[in-house]
Protein backbone atom coordinates (compact mmCIF):
# COMPACT_ATOMS: atom_id res chain seq x y z
CA UNK A 1 0.00 0.00 0.00
CA UNK A 2 1.77 3.48 -1.05
CA UNK A 3 2.52 5.94 1.73
CA UNK A 4 2.70 8.60 -0.96
CA UNK A 5 0.60 11.69 0.12
CA UNK A 6 -3.09 12.49 -1.44
CA UNK A 7 -2.34 14.42 -4.60
CA UNK A 8 -5.29 16.88 -3.62
CA UNK A 9 -4.34 17.38 -0.14
CA UNK A 10 -0.75 17.77 -1.65
CA UNK A 11 -2.05 20.51 -3.79
CA UNK A 12 -4.88 21.54 -0.96
CA UNK A 13 -7.90 21.56 -3.14
CA UNK A 14 -10.89 19.88 -3.46
CA UNK A 15 -11.14 16.88 -5.49
CA UNK A 16 -13.55 18.44 -7.69
CA UNK A 17 -11.15 21.16 -8.35
CA UNK A 18 -11.14 22.56 -12.10
CA UNK A 19 -8.02 23.23 -13.92
CA UNK A 20 -8.07 26.68 -13.72
CA UNK A 21 -8.05 26.47 -9.42
CA UNK A 22 -5.59 23.17 -9.76
CA UNK A 23 -2.93 25.85 -11.61
CA UNK A 24 -3.64 28.83 -9.15
CA UNK A 25 -2.79 26.34 -6.01
CA UNK A 26 0.40 24.67 -7.82
CA UNK A 27 1.51 28.65 -9.11
CA UNK A 28 1.08 29.42 -5.35
CA UNK A 29 2.51 26.54 -3.74
CA UNK A 30 5.72 26.64 -6.19
CA UNK A 31 6.82 29.92 -5.58
CA UNK A 32 6.27 29.40 -1.60
CA UNK A 33 8.95 25.87 -1.61
CA UNK A 34 10.53 27.18 -4.64
CA UNK A 35 14.15 26.01 -4.04
CA UNK A 36 15.74 29.18 -4.76
CA UNK A 37 13.40 30.62 -2.21
CA UNK A 38 14.60 28.56 0.31
CA UNK A 39 18.51 27.56 -0.32
CA UNK A 40 20.01 24.90 2.08
CA UNK A 41 16.03 23.49 2.56
CA UNK A 42 16.23 20.13 2.01
CA UNK A 43 12.44 19.80 3.34
CA UNK A 44 11.21 22.57 0.67
CA UNK A 45 12.54 20.76 -1.91
CA UNK A 46 11.29 17.70 -1.11
CA UNK A 47 7.70 19.38 -1.20
CA UNK A 48 8.43 21.87 -4.41
CA UNK A 49 9.30 17.74 -5.97
CA UNK A 50 5.71 16.39 -4.10
CA UNK A 51 3.23 19.22 -5.46
CA UNK A 52 5.15 19.17 -8.84
CA UNK A 53 4.40 15.35 -8.91
CA UNK A 54 1.02 15.50 -7.72
CA UNK A 55 0.17 18.35 -10.30
CA UNK A 56 1.93 16.35 -13.08
CA UNK A 57 -0.88 13.56 -12.80
CA UNK A 58 -3.73 15.81 -12.03
CA UNK A 59 -3.44 18.10 -14.69
CA UNK A 60 -3.40 15.59 -17.17
CA UNK A 61 -7.49 14.28 -17.83
CA UNK A 62 -6.20 10.33 -18.36
CA UNK A 63 -4.25 10.41 -15.71
CA UNK A 64 -6.32 12.21 -12.99
CA UNK A 65 -9.10 9.74 -13.90
CA UNK A 66 -6.70 6.83 -12.95
CA UNK A 67 -6.08 8.56 -9.66
CA UNK A 68 -9.22 8.88 -8.70
CA UNK A 69 -9.97 5.69 -9.48
CA UNK A 70 -7.16 3.96 -8.25
CA UNK A 71 -5.15 5.92 -6.21
CA UNK A 72 -0.90 5.79 -6.45
CA UNK A 73 -1.17 2.41 -7.79
CA UNK A 74 -1.94 3.61 -10.56
CA UNK A 75 1.16 4.80 -11.25
CA UNK A 76 3.14 2.35 -9.38
CA UNK A 77 2.90 -0.68 -11.68
CA UNK A 78 3.03 -1.29 -15.44
CA UNK A 79 4.20 2.51 -15.86
CA UNK A 80 7.42 2.11 -17.52
CA UNK A 81 9.87 2.62 -14.39
CA UNK A 82 8.00 4.67 -12.46
CA UNK A 83 5.24 7.11 -12.24
CA UNK A 84 5.48 11.40 -12.70
CA UNK A 85 8.65 11.77 -11.22
CA UNK A 86 10.85 15.20 -10.65
CA UNK A 87 11.96 14.20 -14.85
CA UNK A 88 10.07 15.41 -17.85
CA UNK A 89 7.33 15.78 -16.08
CA UNK A 90 9.00 18.75 -14.01
CA UNK A 91 9.41 20.57 -17.18
CA UNK A 92 6.00 19.95 -18.95
CA UNK A 93 4.06 21.13 -15.64
CA UNK A 94 6.31 23.99 -14.48
CA UNK A 95 6.19 25.25 -18.28
CA UNK A 96 2.51 25.76 -17.46
CA UNK A 97 2.80 28.19 -15.34
CA UNK A 98 6.34 29.75 -16.12
CA UNK A 99 4.98 32.62 -18.23
CA UNK A 100 2.50 33.35 -15.22
CA UNK A 101 5.80 33.56 -12.63
CA UNK A 102 8.31 35.41 -15.16
CA UNK A 103 6.48 36.99 -17.74
CA UNK A 104 8.45 35.05 -20.40
CA UNK A 105 5.31 34.19 -22.82
CA UNK A 106 6.23 35.34 -26.33
CA UNK A 107 9.41 37.10 -25.47
CA UNK A 108 11.91 34.99 -28.08
CA UNK A 109 12.88 37.27 -30.19
CA UNK A 110 11.86 40.77 -31.66
CA UNK A 111 12.12 39.64 -35.88
CA UNK A 112 15.04 41.55 -36.50
CA UNK A 113 14.77 44.45 -34.42
CA UNK A 114 11.48 45.56 -35.60
CA UNK A 115 9.26 46.52 -33.38
CA UNK A 116 5.65 48.10 -33.94
CA UNK A 117 5.15 51.70 -33.51
CA UNK A 118 3.19 53.21 -30.75
CA UNK A 119 -0.96 54.53 -30.73
CA UNK A 120 -1.54 58.09 -31.14
CA UNK A 121 -4.61 60.20 -29.81
CA UNK A 122 -6.24 63.37 -31.31
CA UNK A 123 -8.55 65.40 -28.79
CA UNK A 124 -11.26 66.99 -31.14
CA UNK A 125 -13.97 69.21 -30.36
CA UNK A 126 -17.27 69.56 -32.88
CA UNK A 127 -20.41 71.46 -32.48
CA UNK A 128 -23.68 69.74 -31.83
CA UNK A 129 -24.61 70.23 -35.25
CA UNK A 130 -21.50 68.77 -36.79
CA UNK A 131 -22.55 65.69 -34.74
CA UNK A 132 -26.14 65.54 -35.91
CA UNK A 133 -24.87 66.20 -39.69
CA UNK A 134 -21.40 64.63 -40.03
CA UNK A 135 -19.03 66.15 -41.08
CA UNK A 136 -15.51 65.44 -43.40
CA UNK A 137 -12.74 66.95 -41.66
CA UNK A 138 -8.93 67.43 -42.07
CA UNK A 139 -6.28 67.10 -39.25
CA UNK A 140 -2.98 68.40 -39.15
CA UNK A 141 -0.56 66.25 -36.88
CA UNK A 142 2.76 65.18 -35.99
CA UNK A 143 4.13 61.91 -36.06
CA UNK A 144 6.86 59.29 -37.01
CA UNK A 145 7.30 58.08 -40.43
CA UNK A 146 9.55 55.86 -41.54
CA UNK A 147 12.99 57.06 -42.83
CA UNK A 148 13.71 57.21 -46.15
CA UNK A 149 17.30 57.55 -46.18
CA UNK A 150 17.45 53.84 -44.44
CA UNK A 151 14.63 52.82 -45.73
CA UNK A 152 13.56 52.37 -41.96
CA UNK A 153 16.31 49.59 -40.81
CA UNK A 154 18.33 52.75 -38.84
CA UNK A 155 21.48 51.89 -40.72
CA UNK A 156 23.34 54.35 -42.86
CA UNK A 157 23.20 54.09 -46.30
CA UNK A 158 25.51 51.16 -48.05
CA UNK A 159 24.91 49.25 -44.73
CA UNK A 160 23.31 46.98 -43.29
CA UNK A 161 22.45 46.07 -39.37
CA UNK A 162 24.70 42.85 -37.90
CA UNK A 163 23.51 40.11 -35.68
CA UNK A 164 23.73 40.64 -32.57
CA UNK A 165 26.98 38.27 -31.42
CA UNK A 166 26.00 38.47 -27.59
CA UNK A 167 22.22 36.33 -28.30
CA UNK A 168 22.94 35.25 -31.72
CA UNK A 169 20.19 37.72 -33.30
CA UNK A 170 17.02 35.68 -30.96
CA UNK A 171 17.08 39.15 -28.54
CA UNK A 172 17.19 37.40 -25.43
CA UNK A 173 19.85 35.75 -23.46
CA UNK A 174 19.61 32.71 -20.91
CA UNK A 175 21.05 32.96 -17.46
CA UNK A 176 21.00 29.21 -15.20
CA UNK A 177 19.84 29.79 -11.31
CA UNK A 178 19.56 26.74 -9.43
CA UNK A 179 17.19 24.03 -11.43
CA UNK A 180 15.80 26.32 -13.53
CA UNK A 181 17.44 28.58 -17.01
CA UNK A 182 15.75 31.50 -17.57
CA UNK A 183 15.87 34.07 -19.92
CA UNK A 184 15.82 37.91 -20.11
CA UNK A 185 15.99 41.11 -23.02
CA UNK A 186 19.80 40.75 -24.06
CA UNK A 187 21.32 44.43 -22.84
CA UNK A 188 23.55 43.94 -25.92
CA UNK A 189 20.85 44.95 -28.71
CA UNK A 190 17.97 45.55 -26.09
CA UNK A 191 16.14 42.85 -27.55
CA UNK A 192 16.15 43.88 -31.53
CA UNK A 193 18.34 40.96 -32.27
CA UNK A 194 20.33 42.95 -34.34
CA UNK A 195 22.96 45.79 -33.74
CA UNK A 196 24.07 48.84 -36.08
CA UNK A 197 27.56 50.60 -36.37
CA UNK A 198 26.93 52.89 -38.53
CA UNK A 199 23.78 54.92 -38.14
CA UNK A 200 22.14 56.50 -40.41
CA UNK A 201 22.38 60.06 -39.85
CA UNK A 202 18.68 61.43 -40.26
CA UNK A 203 17.22 59.32 -38.15
CA UNK A 204 20.30 58.38 -35.34
CA UNK A 205 19.44 54.89 -35.87
CA UNK A 206 16.01 54.86 -35.33
CA UNK A 207 14.58 54.41 -38.26
CA UNK A 208 12.13 56.86 -38.61
CA UNK A 209 11.75 60.43 -38.65
CA UNK A 210 8.85 63.45 -36.91
CA UNK A 211 7.07 64.66 -40.02
CA UNK A 212 3.59 66.76 -40.06
CA UNK A 213 0.86 64.90 -41.65
CA UNK A 214 -2.65 65.87 -43.02
CA UNK A 215 -5.13 63.09 -42.51
CA UNK A 216 -8.80 63.45 -44.02
CA UNK A 217 -11.31 61.47 -41.04
CA UNK A 218 -14.92 61.29 -41.34
CA UNK A 219 -17.21 62.02 -38.73
CA UNK A 220 -20.70 59.80 -38.94
CA UNK A 221 -23.90 61.12 -38.04
CA UNK A 222 -24.81 60.99 -34.31
CA UNK A 223 -21.41 60.68 -32.60
CA UNK A 224 -21.79 61.28 -28.64
CA UNK A 225 -19.30 62.49 -26.68
CA UNK A 226 -16.20 60.87 -26.33
CA UNK A 227 -16.74 58.70 -29.14
CA UNK A 228 -13.59 56.59 -30.16
CA UNK A 229 -12.58 56.43 -34.23
CA UNK A 230 -9.83 54.45 -35.16
CA UNK A 231 -7.47 54.95 -38.08
CA UNK A 232 -5.74 52.10 -38.71
CA UNK A 233 -2.00 51.99 -39.17
CA UNK A 234 -1.67 56.31 -39.24
CA UNK A 235 -0.05 56.19 -35.50
CA UNK A 236 3.61 56.45 -35.40
CA UNK A 237 6.12 54.60 -37.79
CA UNK A 238 7.46 51.08 -36.11
CA UNK A 239 11.27 51.08 -34.98
CA UNK A 240 13.50 49.87 -38.09
CA UNK A 241 11.14 48.90 -40.81
CA UNK A 242 8.24 47.84 -38.09
CA UNK A 243 4.73 48.12 -38.21
CA UNK A 244 2.78 51.60 -37.61
CA UNK A 245 0.18 51.73 -35.15
CA UNK A 246 -2.90 53.23 -35.10
CA UNK A 247 -4.60 56.59 -34.76
CA UNK A 248 -7.42 57.19 -32.16
CA UNK A 249 -9.25 60.10 -32.38
CA UNK A 250 -11.38 61.52 -29.41
CA UNK A 251 -14.51 63.24 -30.05
CA UNK A 252 -16.05 65.68 -27.66
CA UNK A 253 -18.91 67.92 -28.27
CA UNK A 254 -19.29 71.46 -27.35
CA UNK A 255 -22.02 73.12 -25.12
CA UNK A 256 -24.99 74.33 -27.49
CA UNK A 257 -26.86 77.77 -26.45
CA UNK A 258 -30.04 75.77 -27.13
CA UNK A 259 -30.12 72.16 -26.60
CA UNK A 260 -28.72 69.72 -24.01
CA UNK A 261 -28.65 66.70 -25.34
CA UNK A 262 -29.17 63.15 -23.57
CA UNK A 263 -28.57 59.82 -25.71
CA UNK A 264 -30.42 60.73 -28.81
CA UNK A 265 -32.20 63.23 -27.15
CA UNK A 266 -32.62 66.86 -26.89
CA UNK A 267 -33.73 68.87 -24.38
CA UNK A 268 -34.22 72.86 -25.16
CA UNK A 269 -35.79 75.18 -22.10
CA UNK A 270 -38.30 77.84 -23.05
CA UNK A 271 -39.03 80.65 -20.79
CA UNK A 272 -42.49 82.04 -21.49
CA UNK A 273 -44.63 84.77 -19.75
CA UNK A 274 -47.30 84.06 -17.02
CA UNK A 275 -49.99 85.73 -19.00
CA UNK A 276 -48.81 82.55 -21.71
CA UNK A 277 -48.95 79.95 -19.35
CA UNK A 278 -52.62 81.57 -17.97
CA UNK A 279 -54.28 81.83 -21.56
CA UNK A 280 -52.32 79.41 -23.48
CA UNK A 281 -50.96 80.15 -27.12
CA UNK A 282 -48.14 78.84 -29.18
CA UNK A 283 -44.66 79.74 -29.91
CA UNK A 284 -41.68 78.58 -32.44
CA UNK A 285 -38.26 76.99 -31.48
CA UNK A 286 -35.60 76.29 -33.05
CA UNK A 287 -34.30 72.90 -34.27
CA UNK A 288 -31.24 71.28 -34.10
CA UNK A 289 -31.46 70.96 -38.71
CA UNK A 290 -31.50 74.38 -38.67
CA UNK A 291 -34.96 74.62 -38.68
CA UNK A 292 -38.09 76.19 -36.67
CA UNK A 293 -40.95 74.26 -35.33
CA UNK A 294 -44.39 75.53 -33.75
CA UNK A 295 -45.32 74.30 -30.17
CA UNK A 296 -49.00 75.17 -28.58
CA UNK A 297 -49.27 75.55 -25.05
CA UNK A 298 -52.91 75.33 -23.68
CA UNK A 299 -54.18 77.51 -21.08
CA UNK A 300 -53.40 77.10 -17.23
CA UNK A 301 -49.98 75.43 -18.09
CA UNK A 302 -47.78 75.32 -15.15
CA UNK A 303 -44.06 75.67 -15.25
CA UNK A 304 -41.67 72.81 -16.09
CA UNK A 305 -44.53 71.02 -17.94
CA UNK A 306 -42.78 69.17 -20.76
CA UNK A 307 -43.86 68.81 -24.57
CA UNK A 308 -42.71 66.25 -26.92
CA UNK A 309 -41.60 66.85 -30.65
CA UNK A 310 -40.97 63.29 -32.03
CA UNK A 311 -38.00 62.55 -34.73
CA UNK A 312 -36.50 65.88 -34.25
CA UNK A 313 -33.84 65.04 -32.03
CA UNK A 314 -30.44 63.43 -32.99
CA UNK A 315 -30.04 60.97 -35.46
CA UNK A 316 -28.77 57.36 -33.58
CA UNK A 317 -25.15 56.25 -34.83
CA UNK A 318 -25.33 53.60 -37.56
CA UNK A 319 -29.54 53.46 -37.97
CA UNK A 320 -31.74 54.88 -39.51
CA UNK A 321 -34.13 56.15 -36.27
CA UNK A 322 -33.92 59.23 -34.84
CA UNK A 323 -34.39 60.75 -30.99
CA UNK A 324 -37.08 63.20 -30.02
CA UNK A 325 -36.69 66.87 -28.63
CA UNK A 326 -38.59 67.95 -25.67
CA UNK A 327 -39.47 71.67 -25.16
CA UNK A 328 -39.65 72.75 -20.76
CA UNK A 329 -41.57 75.66 -20.08
CA UNK A 330 -40.50 77.63 -17.60
CA UNK A 331 -42.98 80.14 -16.50
CA UNK A 332 -41.19 83.21 -15.49
CA UNK A 333 -42.28 85.74 -12.81
CA UNK A 334 -42.85 89.41 -13.63
CA UNK A 335 -40.26 91.70 -12.68
CA UNK A 336 -39.59 95.59 -12.65
CA UNK A 337 -43.48 96.21 -12.60
CA UNK A 338 -44.92 99.49 -13.31
CA UNK A 339 -46.99 101.12 -10.67
CA UNK A 340 -50.07 100.57 -12.86
CA UNK A 341 -49.17 97.10 -13.36
CA UNK A 342 -48.77 96.19 -9.96
CA UNK A 343 -52.19 97.52 -9.28
CA UNK A 344 -54.05 95.33 -11.99
CA UNK A 345 -52.13 92.28 -10.13
CA UNK A 346 -53.44 93.00 -7.07
CA UNK A 347 -57.02 93.53 -8.04
CA UNK A 348 -56.81 90.30 -10.35
CA UNK A 349 -55.54 88.42 -7.11
CA UNK A 350 -58.57 89.92 -5.22
CA UNK A 351 -60.73 88.66 -7.92
CA UNK A 352 -58.60 85.48 -8.02
CA UNK A 353 -60.41 82.47 -6.21
CA UNK A 354 -59.17 78.99 -5.37
CA UNK A 355 -60.72 77.62 -9.01
CA UNK A 356 -57.74 80.02 -10.71
CA UNK A 357 -55.60 78.58 -8.27
CA UNK A 358 -56.50 75.33 -6.78
CA UNK A 359 -53.00 73.28 -5.87
CA UNK A 360 -52.26 76.90 -3.70
CA UNK A 361 -55.49 77.19 -2.29
CA UNK A 362 -55.59 73.43 -1.78
CA UNK A 363 -52.45 73.90 0.34
CA UNK A 364 -52.57 76.87 2.62
CA UNK A 365 -56.04 75.35 3.36
CA UNK A 366 -53.88 72.48 4.83
CA UNK A 367 -51.72 75.13 6.21
CA UNK A 368 -54.61 77.07 7.73
CA UNK A 369 -56.06 73.76 9.30
CA UNK A 370 -52.71 72.29 10.64
CA UNK A 371 -52.16 75.13 12.86
CA UNK A 372 -55.57 75.84 13.57
CA UNK A 373 -55.48 71.58 14.61
CA UNK A 374 -51.92 72.50 17.12
CA UNK A 375 -54.05 75.45 18.83
CA UNK A 376 -56.59 73.58 19.95
CA UNK A 377 -54.49 70.58 20.91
Amino acid sequence: MSTKRCYYETLEVDRTADDSKLKAAFRKLAMKWHPDRNPGDATSELKFKEINEAYEVLKDGDKRAAYDRFGHAAFEQGAGGGGPGFGAGFASSFSDIFEDLFGMAGQRGRGGGRERGADLRYNMEISLEEAYLGKAAQIEIPVSVTCESCSGTGAKAGTKPKICSMCGGQGRVRQAQGFFTLERTCPGCQGRGQMIEDACPSCSGQGRVTRERTLSINIPQGVEDGTRIRLAGEGEAGVRGGPPGDLYIFLSLASHQFFQRDGADLHCRVPISMVAAALGGEFDVPTIDKGKTKVKIPSGTQSGRRFRIASKGMPILRSRQTGDMYVQVMVETPQNLTKKQQELLAEFEKLSSGATQPEAAGFFTKVKDFFGNRATS
